[in-house]
């Protein structure tokens, strides 16, 4: 993993510092980039010098969720969801073994939303906006989220943010425990930074075990399964092709 790919990671005293470094397409996710992702965690978990995991955003926005024209590629090629590179990180990061600390500035949209719910500390700018607009793009949720995000904010605002895309602004994040802090964004990277220090610090193993005692892996891999199970066919389906579509030309130059 090199300075060219869009997924950048730097060691920090026992930080694995991962940064999604596709600014210019708002840190949407590529095939590509979830293969990083899934490898950085993979050497994080394996390195015992590594005893913490920050994820941070280049740019203006955290990540704007994966990229649309990838699902598009994905539903022509009829592959097996299992085969994918997006289901294997998600798999990887549910089976995470280390602390993950999160800092998001700007959008969080769709897997970039889902994913904080797999992270231990979370911090976001006050300009932050966090959205699951999975049925907006006649998709279903991913990465446990039908089981975790109800259960941190409970069914009817989770519901909300599924099906009728509303967003959460960072201090209403914080009010309902999906984040820590809302934090000026000039102070977001020395916080989670000093965050994730502070925790690789810790006594390693016990830090680990308090994790795992924390998080059921076994619940959150069945759910993970049902809904790449479902979300499959949701993205074969015609009505998923059609969002899809108007999704892309809306974004197309000139329109």
């Amino acid at each position: 993993m090199d300075a060219s790919t869009d997924v950048r990671i730097e060691r920090l005293d026992g930080v694995l510092a991962i940064t999604l470094s596709r600014p210019q397409k708002k840190n949407a996710l590529t095939a590509a980039m979830y293969r990083q992702l899934r490898e950085a965690l993979a050497l994080a978990s394996a390195e015992a010098s590594i005893h913490a995991v920050l994820l941070e955003g280049e740019g203006e926005d955290f990540c704007a969720g994966n990229d649309i024209a990838d699902f598009v590629q994905l539903a022509r090629q009829a592959a097996s969801f299992e085969q994918t590179e997006v289901w294997r990180f998600l798999t990887a990061l549910v089976g995470f073994d280390k602390p993950l600390v999160a800092a998001v500035r700007g959008r969080a949209v769709g897997v970039g939303t889902t994913l904080l719910l797999h992270c231990d500390l979370v911090y976001l700018a006050d300009n932050a906006r966090l959205s699951t607009p999975f049925v907006d793009l006649a998709l279903v949720p991913e990465a446990a989220a039908s089981l975790l995000l109800p259960a941190r904010i409970g069914f009817v605002r989770a519901f909300a943010m599924f099906a009728l895309g509303e967003a959460l602004d960072a201090h209403a994040a914080v009010e309902l425990g999906l984040a820590n802090a809302a934090l000026p964004a000039a102070e977001l990277a020395p916080r989670a930074r000093a965050a994730a220090l502070a925790l690789a610090g810790k006594p390693p193993l016990a830090l680990q075990s308090t994790r795992r005692l924390m998080r059921e892996h076994a619940p959150l891999q069945a759910v993970l399964a049902a809904e790449g199970r479902e979300f499959a066919q949701r993205l074969m389906s015609g009505e998923a092709q059609a969002m899809f579509q108007a999704f892309m030309a809306r974004r197309a130059p000139g329109r």
